[in-house]
Order: structure tokens, then sequence, then C-alpha cells
């Protein structure tokens, strides 16, 4: 995946001096502010770590469709049982997926589908980005 692009500046390691401020003042209201505000991002590393591994990403993606068996999800990864388990199990904790016991299978599905509208919509703005790369 591409990242930012640098600048010549940047990729022969100078620091641009247009990048930071020259002199250090602050809004002290916007701070104020912000500081209650950004006390909502605790614990959102948890979630994103869950999400930034491309088997549960592909998980996520291919259970916004429909509820499949473990068996299923293995096979769309193209890896073990085991590792789909272990996947599930994770997605399972943070409280994105949940499962049903049907005789001898478990079925997982998704707990809603907010996070699947989410990747849905990274997953578009990715192809939008692609377009101009």
């Amino acid at each position: 995946m591409s990242e930012y692009k640098k600048t010549e500046n940047q990729a022969q390691g100078i620091e641009d001096e247009t990048d930071i401020c020259e002199i250090f003042t602050y809004d002290e209201g916007k701070v104020n502010r912000l500081k209650k505000e950004v006390v909502l991002t605790e614990g959102l590393s948890t979630y994103f770590k869950a999400l930034a591994d491309d088997n549960r990403l592909k998980i996520i993606h291919a259970l916004s469709h429909e509820e499949l068996c473990v068996c299923d999800v293995a096979n769309i990864l193209g890896s073990t049982v085991q590792v789909a388990s272990h996947h599930l199990r994770v997605l399972r904790d943070i409280g994105l997926a949940k499962y049903r016991k049907e005789g001898k299978r478990v079925f997982y599905s998704l707990k809603d589908h907010k996070t699947a509208v989410f990747v849905q919509n990274v997953i578009a703005d990715l192809q939008e980005r692609k377009k101009s790369w």
C-alpha cells in the first residue's frame, strides 16, 4: 500500500521549514475544549489493532454479506480452521462478531453492521484514491 508522498526535502532527510510553527503559541480555548473531546478516543487503539489485519478485514467484509461457518471463513482466507477461528475470536472479543452453534458447526455473523459499513467506505475511498495514483 502506498504511503503519503514525501516532499523532495523530506525524501533527503531535510525537514521542511513550512510544516511546523516558528513560534510556540496556542489557542487556550480550543485546546481546553478538545482535550475533553479526545478522551473519547481512549480504547480505540484496541479496536483499530484488531482491524489492522488483512485477514480480519476480509472476514468483516465477508460477514457483512452473510453469516458464515468457521470452515467457510477458513476457505475464504485460504487458511486452516485454527487460523480462521483465532481471527474470529479476536473479532468476537472486541465485540464485532457473534456466533451461534448449530449441531457440530459454529456460525459467525457481525453483531451490527456499523463496522462493515466503515470498512466498505474505506474500501470505496481507497479505490477512488487509487485512480489518481
